[in-house]
C-alpha cells in the first residue's frame, strides 16, 4: 500500500503540462512532469506505479521518492528537486600560495632528503599561514606550478 499520494491541483496540471509541450523529452524536469501527472489520484485514467515505471523508463523507487517529495516538501520541489549547493569559497588565496612555494623552495627540515605535500602542510600549519590545509589541497596548489614534489626540478 501507497504511503503517499498525489494529488494535483487543475493549475498544477497545466503547469505540468506546458512544462511538457515546452521542453526537452530527455529532461529531467519533463521526465518528473509526466510521471507526476500519471500518478496524479484525481485523474479517472491515472496509472499504477509498474505502468509508469514500464511507460516512462524510470525505476519503482524513483516513482516513490517523486510522490514522497510531492507529498512532504511541496509540488516545486518535487518538480524541480533541489537547488545544487554552491561551492565554497576560495580559502586559500594568493598570499598562502606565495607562502608555500617560498617554503617549497627552501630546504627541508633536518632529516628529510626533501619535502613531501603532508611535510609542507603541517609546516604551513605549524608558522601560522593557515589554520588547517590538507595534502591534498597542498599538492593542487603545487601542480599547478613546476614545484610538484616527486617531480624532476627541485627548488
Amino acid at each position: 500500500m501507497k504511503k503517499y499520494h498525489v494529488t494535483l491541483t487543475d493549475q498544477e496540471r497545466q503547469h505540468l503540462q506546458a512544462i511538457i509541450a515546452k521542453r526537452n523529452a530527455k529532461s529531467q524536469a519533463v521526465k518528473r512532469a509526466y510521471v507526476l501527472l500519471a500518478a496524479d489520484e484525481n485523474q479517472p485514467d491515472w496509472l499504477k506505479d509498474q505502468h509508469i515505471k514500464s511507460t516512462y523508463q524510470v525505476s519503482i523507487r524513483s516513482i516513490e521518492r517523486l510522490r514522497e517529495r510531492f507529498v512532504e516538501d511541496g509540488f516545486e520541489f518535487a518538480l524541480n528537486g533541489k537547488k545544487r549547493e554552491k561551492y565554497k569559497d576560495v580559502v586559500f588565496d594568493g598570499g598562502v600560495e606565495a607562502h608555500l612555494i617560498a617554503l617549497r623552495c627552501s630546504n627541508p627540515p633536518a632529516g628529510y632528503a626533501h619535502w613531501t605535500v603532508r611535510l609542507l602542510a603541517q609546516k604551513m600549519i605549524e608558522l601560522n599561514y593557515v589554520e588547517t590545509i590538507g595534502r591534498e589541497t597542498v599538492r593542487k596548489m603545487l601542480k599547478k606550478t613546476s614545484l610538484s614534489p616527486g617531480g624532476s626540478s627541485r627548488g
